[in-house]
């Protein structure tokens, strides 16, 4: 039986849940819920100038994902890309960790088919307060170690809530062999593109080419 959303607050949810457990609770409280290894991470909804940008983004990227679809193929097969707003990416079979980034970019699906990691070809965060510098590298710490090949990172301005930086960060996997001590990270994303607003606009050519005029992100 649901617990009340009135009778549900962060003080009364357990510190581990599972998958199940999780779907158990008021929509309302679950949908600010992350999970690692059962482990719960509250993640608070994002304010309406966070959600909006969010979504112009989004909405340009899958612009460009499917002009790509319609100019190339890989080997004579069609590529397709899905693009949607605060999806959970699982990490784990049984769904006992996962987060939801802001966007993610991933292989085309079923519309209704969970996305795990490596169906994920992008994933992106629109920084909020919230997100601080420890949290902001763990997060991406557990996209590079999932294999996720493409981060991105938008940045808002704290004034105008207008976007002021873009950047993309492509995914680097450091061979361990040969080397006398284990590596903390051996995958790691290195920063290979940053826009901003006196930019003419945001231009890329993976993981598919991508091509969004700031005008675009800025009305």
């Amino acid at each position: 039986m649901s617990v009340a959303a009135s009778e549900t607050s962060s003080s009364s949810v357990p510190e581990y849940l599972s998958w199940d457990e999780l779907q158990q609770l008021p929509e309302e409280v679950a949908g600010e819920i992350e999970l690692w290894e059962r482990k719960v991470i509250w993640n608070r909804r994002a304010p309406v100038g966070h959600q909006r940008f969010t979504r112009r983004l989004c909405n340009a990227i899958e612009a460009s994902a499917r002009r790509a679809a319609r100019d190339s193929t890989d080997g004579g097969v069609e590529q397709c890309w899905d693009v949607d707003v605060e999806t959970n990416v699982f990490f784990a079979e049984d769904k006992s960790s996962f987060l939801t980034p802001d966007f993610v970019v991933r292989r085309c699906m079923l519309a209704d088919a969970d996305t795990f990691a490596s169906d994920a070809v992008l994933i992106g965060e629109v920084l909020s307060s919230s997100d601080t510098p420890k949290r902001r590298e763990w997060k991406t710490a557990r996209y590079a170690e999932a294999g996720i090949p493409w981060y991105w990172e938008v940045e808002l301005d704290r004034t105008s809530q207008d976007i002021s930086a873009v950047r993309a960060y492509e995914l680097i996997v450091v061979p361990s062999a040969g080397l006398e001590v284990k590596l903390l990270r051996p995958a790691l994303y290195g920063l290979v593109g940053e826009w901003e607003p006196r930019d003419v606009g945001i231009d890329i050519s993976a993981p598919f080419d991508i091509h969004i005029p700031w005008e675009e992100l800025a009305f």
